[in-house]
This record gives C-alpha cells, structure tokens and sequence, in this order.
C-alpha cells in the first residue's frame, strides 16, 4: 500500500480494496465493545488518513489519547507506511438508529448478556424505527431454544429487496453471537428514506416515487370592453323610435252582415 513502485491501475484498486478489507476486519475485532460502525480511507500525495466512525469516540481514543497512538504504530508497522504518514482520527456516528453496523452489535451484547431473543430484536426494531428508518428487518439464526436450528425474522415498516435502490437506501450487516449453545447469526437490514441534506439518506427518492404538482391558480377572466379593442366609447346614442299606439281591437272587428228583407208577394188582378 505504502510502496512507490509503478503498478497498474487494475492491480492498485486491488490492492487498495484488500487493504482497505484487512483494515476493517481488524477494526471490527478490536473496537467491536466501542460500537465500531465503519472505516474511511482518504489517501494524499503526503499523508494517508484513516477515520474510524464508532459511536464511543472517547473510548476510541482512550486515556489521553494513548489508545489511538497504538493503533496507528499497529497499522503504520503492518503495512509498512514511512513515518509519520499515516493518521487516525475518530468521528462519532450522527444517528446510530440508522446505523446497522451499530445495532447489530447492540443486539449481539444484548444476547450475550442473557437477554431473550424476541425481546431484544424488538427493542431493536422500534429504536430503527423510531429514529426515521422507513423499514427494517431483524433476522436471527440459530439453535435459539431447543436443540434443533430456526430462524426468527423480525421486520417492520417498507423494506425493498431487488434492484439499484438496494444499494442506495438499504444498510445491512452480519454478526455472530458465539453462546454456549452454539453459535447465533444476526442479520440487520435498515431502510433509510430520502433526504435532500443527504444525512439521513440518500439525496435522490425512489424510482417508482409518484410526485403530484398542484397546479396554479389562475387569475380570473374579465369581461372585455371597448377600451380593450381601442374603440371610443359612444355616449350620444338616439333612444330607439317608439312605435304607435296600436289601434284598440274593436276596430278590427267587423259587424255582423244586415240581413237581406224578404220577397214580397204581388197581388194577383185575377
């Protein structure tokens, strides 16, 4: 990792994911009590810094800062860094209850305390739940009670199983609970929803995310006038011309036809 020699980039990305491995499973064996949670690499042309995110830093750096000096001569002498190139700082994890990594070694110190399994995996998920996980799932494996092996899922909440939204919104992580009986598996699954600060969750919202736009109010329509036309207004208008009286329907009426006298009858001289 620290060498100088020219190699290629397909075997440096090689050999920057098997470091960057080995670097992590030895954090989670040795600060597994401090609530280890995550490692981050930032490499410089001078320096190489190394950030442990757990979720007690204090404990981390130990006594004065004693603890820390010896993970960083560990690792400095490991992998074979020059001096004072290699730093180690500790952040403290923003929301633990998004954390899978943290509340799966809260549940496996819980099981090892002698805690029952359904009641710690359901003090678990409503602690996921209520620090704004949209789902999430707790599955333990194992021979739990009897002397045969089950398994015991605890979920709650949306929970997505396929596809590139698994990779953005879903944090899981794998411990194993070694007991007297045997050894147990535990398996955490978080779903995060979106945030737009991209702190407790992706910046981005799912694909399949159905966003209603209200529309806009609109301004009523007024009536258009001649001003709007660029016509004068005409003041002097002649009222229209009354029509005549009608004559009464009496005129109208025709009387009855006289009727025509009767013949008279001429005396005969004979």
């Amino acid at each position: 990792m620290a060498s100088t020699t020219t190699i290629s980039k397909r075997r440096k990305a090689v050999a920057d994911g098997v470091f960057y491995a080995e670097l992590n499973e030895f954090f989670t064996r040795e600060l597994a009590e401090e609530g280890y949670s995550g490692v981050e690499v930032r490499v410089t042309p001078t320096v190489t810094d190394i950030i442990i995110r757990a979720t007690h830093t204090q404990e981390v750096l130990g006594e004065q800062g004693r603890r820390i000096r010896e993970l960083t001569s560990l690792i400095q002498k490991r992998f074979k860094f020059p001096e004072n190139s290699v730093s180690l700082y500790a952040a403290k994890v923003q929301n633990r209850g998004l954390c899978a990594v943290a509340q799966c070694e809260s549940l496996r110190y819980k099981l090892l305390n002698g805690l029952a399994v359904r009641r710690a995996c359901y003090g678990v998920l409503r602690f996921i739940m209520e620090s704004g996980a949209k789902g999430c799932e707790v599955v333990v494996s194992g021979k739990l009670r009897a002397a045969r092996a089950k398994s015991m899922k605890f979920t709650d909440g949306f929970m997505i199983h396929s596809g590139q939204p698994v990779r953005d919104f879903i944090d899981s992580a794998t411990r194993h609970v070694l007991l007297r009986q045997g050894v147990l598996g535990i398996k955490v699954k978080i779903m995060r929803g979106s945030d737009p600060d991209g702190k407790a969750g992706p910046n981005k919202s799912l694909p399949d995310t159905v966003t209603i736009i209200e529309p806009k109010e609109e301004q009523p329509v007024l009536a258009p006038n001649s001003q709007d036309y660029g016509a004068k207004a005409i003041t002097n208008i002649a009222p229209p011309a009354q029509e005549e009286a009608a004559a009464p329907i009496e005129a109208y009426e025709q009387p009855p036809p006289a009727a025509s006298p009767a013949p008279q009858q001429q005396e005969s001289s004979w």
